[in-house]
């Protein structure tokens, strides 16, 4: 009774321990100040630390049936020996019986042997064997008789009133049993190595300790996130974001990705803004000058009533052509806001493109301008090949052809020919073809080139003003090119005058 009563001791205070360790992890998971680091901690850590209890309860039972098998092989040889050295024949003579167990006695051993009945027929330590009872509904042997041996483990004897390990073997009719009592030594010798769980523990700490780490430093990418989502939310200054150094791993480029593109949006929201606002003014400013032109020729043929007829329709007629130039200059600013918001939708848009022959609108465009061209002197020279299709809108493409040959009929004084060229080209596996639009004209001079796509932008205000132009052709151009996913470039012609480069993916 003592023996099992510190056995019960021993194993109240390893679950003691056990407890105290999971409520330790327990307060140190849950004192995390951050909720994002606390549920992964506990996530994973929960998993991991049901892994090891699972694994160590297991282990530990695993290792107390190992020792008992032993202790149950050892009995079992002993009966063994016991059958062998007597004969199954003599197991029932008391005499040669007691002389052999005498002859090879361990501490405490007690033998005894039983028929299928359950009676005892011998027994080492009681010679009386009618008092021992009936023994058929032993664990022992009801497994020995079925199974041809067996054992019990912690079970009391009622004649001695002592705990043993009982052990039986079958031979024949007859059952031969081995008992041990529970000493102290026995009971150490049948406790498993607490050693692993003692180790099991020391490792779940380390990796404790590392998964803190881990998570923490997910957590600190994760909480500079959410603290710039933050700032940006309310509009704060987040010029140093920029200026954080970020680790190099994949946290750390998606964190570098997120700002970047925080970075990119809001410039171009920026940017939208000023050309809009720019747009305006300049739009404010250009529509001024016609619009003060008529009011002053009107004003001077109502206040003058006696003004000659041919003077009254020279006014009329600049009147008129001053109300041409603000017409155009209207399409032109509907054009360009139809094109930013193609832009803001282009996916959409680009699923409404179809199948364009640019011969058949290139061909459109320079038989509405045939009049101007010879007006002005110039021959359109087409260097194309023989079938050129685009996927695009047809009206956008008519627009970038029709402006560049304006732009040319305007600007290019003094020009002679006009050159279109194609050849198909090939990017990152995609298929373009490239157009230039040449003249021989006296050019622009390199400063100007990179801003020539820029609304309103002029090399010289009041001669583009007297040539009639809106300042937005070139704008036009860049815009529905981009439209349909092309690039514009502005180069100075060799010998003399302007090439528009542009692309057009290819159908």
């Amino acid at each position: 009774m003592a023996i099992a009563s510190k056995s019960k001791w021993l194993d109240s205070i390893r679950s003691s321990l056990l407890l105290s360790k999971l409520k330790q992890l327990w307060h140190w998971a849950f004192g995390l100040t951050k909720s994002f680091q606390r549920n992964l901690l506990l996530s994973i850590g929960g998993v991991f630390l049901l892994f090891a209890i699972c694994f160590s309860v297991y282990q530990y039972q695993r290792e107390k049936e190992y020792k008992i098998d032993i202790l149950h092989s050892r009995l079992q040889m002993y009966n063994y020996e016991m059958v062998q050295t007597l004969g199954e024949d003599s197991l029932t003579n008391q005499q040669l019986f007691r002389d052999y167990v005498a002859r090879h006695q361990m501490e405490g051993l007690r033998v005894s042997v039983i028929d299928q009945k359950g009676r005892v027929i011998l027994d080492s330590y009681d010679t009386n064997v009618d008092s021992l009872g009936n023994h058929l509904q032993r664990t022992e042997i009801k497994q020995a008789l079925h199974e041809g041996n067996g054992y019990d483990i912690k079970r009391m004897s009622q004649s001695t009133h002592e705990t043993y390990f009982y052990s039986a073997t079958r031979f024949g009719d007859v059952v031969v049993r081995a008992a041990v009592p529970y000493s102290a030594e026995l009971t150490r010798s049948l406790q498993a190595d607490n050693t692993y769980i003692y180790f099991a523990g020391v490792l779940t700490l380390l990796l404790g300790i590392v998964l803190y780490y881990i998570t923490h430093r997910i957590s600190r990418h994760i909480s500079h996130l959410r603290e710039f989502a933050m700032k940006a939310e309310e509009g704060e200054e987040l010029d140093h974001e920029l200026k954080r150094r970020l680790p190099d791993d994949e946290l750390g480029d998606i964190s570098h990705t997120i700002i970047m593109l925080y970075w990119k949006l809001r410039h171009s929201e920026e940017d939208k803004v000023r050309i809009k606002r720019q747009l305006t003014q300049n739009a404010a400013h250009e529509l001024k000058t016609p619009a003060a032109s008529i009011h002053g020729y009107l004003e001077s043929i109502l206040d003058n009533p006696d003004m000659s007829e041919e003077k009254k329709k020279h006014f009329l007629e600049r009147c008129y052509a001053q109300s041409e130039r603000m017409s155009k200059l209207l399409l032109d600013m509907s054009a360009l806001t139809k094109l930013d918001e193609m832009d803001d939708n282009r996916s959409r848009t680009q699923r409404d493109y179809r199948q364009v022959n640019v011969l058949q609108v290139l061909q459109s465009a320079l038989d509405d301008t045939s009049l101007q061209l010879q007006e002005k002197g110039i021959t359109p020279v087409l260097q194309l090949p023989g079938h050129v299709e685009v996927l695009g809108d047809q009206s956008l493409i008519y627009s970038i052809f029709r402006n560049l040959i304006d732009n040319a009929i305007a600007y290019a004084t003094g020009a002679s020919r006009l050159v279109i060229n194609c050849q198909e080209t090939e990017t990152e596996g995609r298929h373009f073809y490239e157009f230039l639009v040449s003249d021989n004209g006296p050019g622009v001079e390199p400063q100007h080139l990179e801003h020539l796509f820029e609304r309103f932008y002029r090399v010289d205000k009041g001669r583009s003003r007297k040539l009639g132009g809106t300042g937005l052709g070139l704008a036009i151009v860049k815009n529905a090119v981009a439209a349909h996913g092309g690039t514009t470039t502005a180069l100075a012609t060799p010998g003399g005058g302007l090439t528009i480069k542009f692309t057009l993916a290819r159908f």
